[in-house]
């Protein structure tokens, strides 16, 4: 058995923690399961407390321009109150509920370029170490994937995906920031719109679909954003025709003609409506593109699954704080 990461803030000789999560990904409202497994260092210690945070990779907005970090988006107490011997190895299962709007980090298996982890902290003896981060995988929930391959099939392509700091206003969002899909347009709607931008904000209810459409001007107008919002139903995954549902949405969201940041517009799908305006701008992330029969993701160059593996090494190792 190989420990990933000795505790060093409890010294030379201490314990060493390294944590394994199940095989597969999960889905937002899913739960994550794994074993903490502790190994003893040359003295029996205490071991007061096991916890996990959930943590993603967020860009913020702000005066000086744009940054990014990591934010605890979630913290569960999984084990402790018990001691550990010298060289003991003791394992700790657990499974922790994740929160409905966690964002999604792959499509049939290929990254998007969101970055998720799963940090263990341990408790000894009075010193809190953080021992252990694991990458987090999520898969999307079964509307959220019937909604995406309707927009593959329109002709939509997918440009990047990335995790906004802030907040829709109007939504019942939970979480302290949001996840933006960016899509290329489908060539029927090219005149009208440079670029769509989809967020899913999932609840045990349902899933609130926010569609903002920067508007490409005309000869005597110039281009502004639109934004609408639909509601459905998880159970309506696999009852709708999602490929005439999502184009009435598009049309809906061109139709509208307010301008970005005023009072918003709204629409409405088979879980009613609500009005409400957008608080952030757009996003950016890893390149895929639409296939004819659904989404297939493209990997630009073979350089997109490496490029997030960077990504993701760089922001564990990355992580002290």
């Amino acid at each position: 058995m190989v420990f990933k990461r000795l505790l060093g803030a409890i010294g030379i000789g201490g314990p060493s923690v390294d944590t394994v999560l199940d095989g597969g990904p999960v889905v937002p409202g899913g739960s994550v399961s794994g074993r903490v497994r502790l190994k003893g260092g040359s003295a029996a210690v205490e071991v007061e407390h096991i916890g996990l945070e959930l943590l993603a990779r967020v860009e913020a907005e702000h005066e000086e321009g744009e940054s990014e970090g990591a934010v605890v988006f979630e913290r569960f107490t999984v084990g402790g109150g018990f001691r550990l011997g010298a060289e003991e190895e003791r394992e700790v299962p657990f499974s922790v509920p994740l929160p409905w709007e966690t964002p999604v980090t792959e499509l049939y298996g290929q990254p998007l370029g969101i970055v998720l982890g799963v940090r263990t902290e341990v408790g000894v003896a009075g010193a809190r170490d953080k021992g252990d981060l694991d990458p987090l995988t999520v898969a999307p929930l079964p509307v959220q994937e019937a909604i995406l391959e309707a927009l593959g099939r329109l002709g939509f392509g997918f440009r990047s995906a990335d995790l906004e700091y802030g907040r829709i206003g109007g939504t019942g969002q939970q979480l302290p920031f949001y996840q933006e899909v960016e899509l290329t347009p489908a060539p029927q709607y090219a005149h009208a719109v440079g670029e769509i931008e989809l967020t899913f904000l999932a609840s045990p209810a349902g899933l609130e679909v926010v569609l903002e459409a920067d508007k490409r001007g005309g000869p005597f107008s110039s281009g502004h954003d639109a934004l609408t919002r639909f509601t459905v139903r998880h159970e309506d995954a696999h009852a709708l025709d999602w490929s005439a549902e999502v184009d009435g949405w598009i049309h809906q969201l061109i139709a509208h003609r307010e301008a970005y940041g005023a009072h918003a517009t709204y629409g409405h799908g088979h879980g009613g409506h609500r009005d409400g305006h957008h608080d952030s701008g757009p996003g950016l992330g890893t390149a895929v593109a639409a296939g004819a029969a659904g989404l297939a993701l493209g990997v630009v160059g073979g350089m997109v699954a490496a490029e997030v593996a960077d990504e993701i090494g760089d922001f564990f190792e990355g992580d002290e704080d």
